[in-house]
């Protein structure tokens, strides 16, 4: 976690507290030294800007790696559903690829 940006983020945020883009980048920065942090600003995201695809991959991703599997498979279906819906090509097969490894990741 970069402590200088993250500052700065937090500042921006305070400035705009419903751009989804800085909650994005706030989680992002959390998401390795306070996964749960980071979850928090995930979960406000996908609750206030569902129509914001880029959450969908990192917040299902570390829902699974909080052992979260129900979450996780959950938010992958609805990143995919939300990515094809806004024909999203490059984000959905992402999804679609990260989905595919999370359901054989236990077998």
């Amino acid at each position: 976690m970069n402590k200088e940006r993250l500052s700065q983020l937090l500042t921006f945020l305070k400035e705009e507290p419903n751009d989804p883009f800085i909650l994005y980048a706030i989680a992002t920065e959390y998401s390795q030294d306070d996964p749960e942090k980071a979850l928090g600003y995930f979960e406000k995201l996908l609750s206030e800007h569902e129509n914001y695809v880029a959450t969908y991959y990192h917040a299902a991703r570390l829902y699974a790696d909080l052992g979260e599997r129900d979450k996780a498979e959950i938010t992958f279906q609805k990143g995919i559903e939300i990515a094809s819906s806004q024909n999203e090509s490059l984000a959905l097969r992402e999804l679609q690829n990260a989905y595919n490894e999370f359901l054989y990741e236990d077998k």
